[in-house]
Formats: structure tokens, C-alpha cells, sequence
């Protein structure tokens, strides 16, 4: 069987469908790599029967608009594929953009892990897991040479190994903190999703003023009163700069999407002001992408 080359016409270079093939040492992360590709958008498959390999992607190449991302896993039970491995991969890079990532570790770093998860090596049968390790190696010796990407993963846990996926593969904006600034009401309850809350009732309530109540905190009236108040203006700076640290650790730590909830009596005046604020206070920050909720604005 070949990759046909039927239905779509010939591409330009960055018109291509990409396609990323995983492989590498059994234990080196391939699981956790492909959760870092589905986590940019990528259509991955895992633990493929190798003679099923070349159908999809023969499949996916005629569905490109709808699967214009691709990664597929293969690891030693792969059999002849690996074995003709160059041979395959010349032969779709007459149609794909492909890239063959492979993942490494160090014996020592492998070892550890199997016995750790307490699970055989695929070639260790009878033997042990260091003969097993040495055969693998030598198997994948060849697919190592030809590798676009290599990582060695003895030293990263799952979140280091996510961010370099993240970091190689991912658009611009996977690279960054997805974050949503919410205002809510309390007597409509506490959002359960949210990571940071914020309680803005210490402030006065622009409710009570007649003036301002027909108003919501997006009107510059009742935000300007807000922001006016005593301690407003300080919660804001101290507020950001304690955010500081906790942005770095999220995309430290791979976490690429976050809530922060900001609320009042009923969401619609200091919540809502204080929701716009911080925003647009962020907003512009290269490792930030800022989107605004006003859950409870336009209850009663």
C-alpha cells in the first residue's frame, strides 16, 4: 500500500496538512506528548495498529480543511513500518509537511520509570528491562537519525514536557495564558470554575446612589465613581502585581486557561467596573490573551 495522492492538488510548502509522526523509547513520554498535541487543537491517534497507520492518513490527507493538523503516535510494535521507516517518510513528504518528533531518556531515567509504574518493557518477554531497553535502542537507532525534533525527557516531568510541545509545535496564542476576567453577582452564586475570586463589596455600592443605579459599571459614570473610591485604585495596582508570579507559574506549570471571577452584591456595578479595569490593564501583555464575562449583568 502507498499514500495516495488522489484528491487534493498539489500544495505550496506552507499550504501543507502538517503532520507530526511521535515516536521514540518506550517510556519517554509519548502518552504525555500527545495530550500536549491535543491540547493545541491537533487531531492525535495513539496506539494504532501499524497496518492502519498509512489508511489514515490517507484519509486525513483527503480531509485536510477539517484535519489540517496531525499527529500520529507509533512506537516499537510498529514492526516493518519502522523497519522501512526512511522509505515511509519520503514518501509522504511528497504530500505533507511532516515532521518526526522523537522522544529520549536516558537508561537510568527509563528504568526508574517502569519500575515505578510497575508495567513491562514491549520487548521484555522473559528478559529484563535493561536487555530490553538496549534492543529497543537499537531498533530505533535509525528513526532517531532521521528525527526533525528531538527530546530528552530524562530530566522533564509531564508539565516541562507539555510546555516543549507547546513551545515547538503550538501557535502563538497556545502559548500563552488564556485568561477570562468575569464579574458575578454573590446572591447568584460563587462561579465553581473560577481560580481566582475577587470580592469587591468593600467598596460602596453605586446602588444606592440614585443616579448611578439604571447604570452598570461599563458606563464611564458609574465606573469613574468606582474607581474613585478610597482603596480602589490600590486594589487594582496590588492586585496585578501579585497576578505576577501566579501567570508565570500557570504557563510554568502548562496550565493554559484560567478564570478570574470578580464579584459584588449583584453584578452589575462594582464587579462589572472592576472586570473591565483589570482587563484592560492586561490587555497588550505578550504572554496574556484577555477575554471579559459578565455573567450576571442584565438580571434583575
Amino acid at each position: 500500500m502507498h499514500v495516495s495522492n488522489e484528491g487534493p492538488g498539489p500544495l505550496e510548502e506552507g499550504e501543507r496538512q502538517q503532520l507530526v509522526i511521535v515516536t521514540g523509547m518506550s517510556g519517554a513520554g509519548r502518552s504525555t506528548a500527545c495530550k500536549a498535541f491535543e491540547d493545541l487543537d491537533w487531531f492525535v491517534v495513539d496506539n494504532l495498529p501499524p497496518q492502519m497507520i498509512r489508511p489514515l492518513i490517507e484519509v486525513a490527507g483527503k480531509a485536510r480543511d477539517s484535519l489540517p493538523k496531525l499527529a500520529v503516535a507509533i512506537d516499537i510494535r510498529g514492526g516493518r513500518l519502522l523497519e522501512q521507516f526512511d522509505g515511509f517518510l519520503d514518501e509522504l513528504r511528497k504530500t505533507y509537511d511532516v515532521q518526526v518528533l522523537f522522544l529520549d531518556a536516558t537508561d537510568e531515567s527509563l528504568i526508574r520509570r517502569y519500575e515505578q509504574s510497575r508495567r513491562p518493557h514491549p520487548l521484555q518477554q522473559d528478559g529484563t528491562i535493561t536487555e530490553a531497553i538496549a534492543h529497543e535502542r537499537d531498533r530505533v537507532r535509525e528513526i532517531r537519525s532521521l528525527a526533525d525534533v528531538v527530546f530528552d525527557t530524562s530530566e522533564l516531568n509531564v508539565h516541562q514536557l507539555s510546555q516543549r510541545v507547546t513551545e515547538r509545535f503550538g501557535e502563538p496564542d497556545h502559548q500563552r495564558l488564556q485568561l477570562t476576567v468575569m464579574s458575578f453577582g454573590f446572591k447568584y452564586g460563587t462561579p465553581t470554575d473560577a481560580d481566582i475570586v475577587l470580592d469587591m463589596r468593600f467598596l460602596p455600592n453605586p446602588f444606592w446612589n440614585p443616579e448611578l443605579r439604571p447604570f452598570n459599571g461599563r458606563d464611564k459614570r458609574v465606573s469613574d465613581y468606582v474607581l474613585a473610591q478610597p482603596g480602589a485604585e490600590e486594589f487594582v495596582e496590588h492586585f496585578l502585581g501579585m497576578l505576577e508570579p501566579v501567570v508565570e507559574g500557570y504557563l510554568r506549570e502548562n496550565k493554559r486557561h484560567a478564570l478570574i471571577a470578580i464579584g459584588c452584591t449583584g453584578g452589575k456595578h462594582r464587579s462589572v467596573a472592576m472586570t473591565e479595569q483589570i482587563a484592560n490593564q492586561l490587555r497588550g501583555r505578550e504572554d496574556i490573551a484577555v477575554s471579559v464575562r459578565h455573567r450576571d449583568l442584565g438580571r434583575e
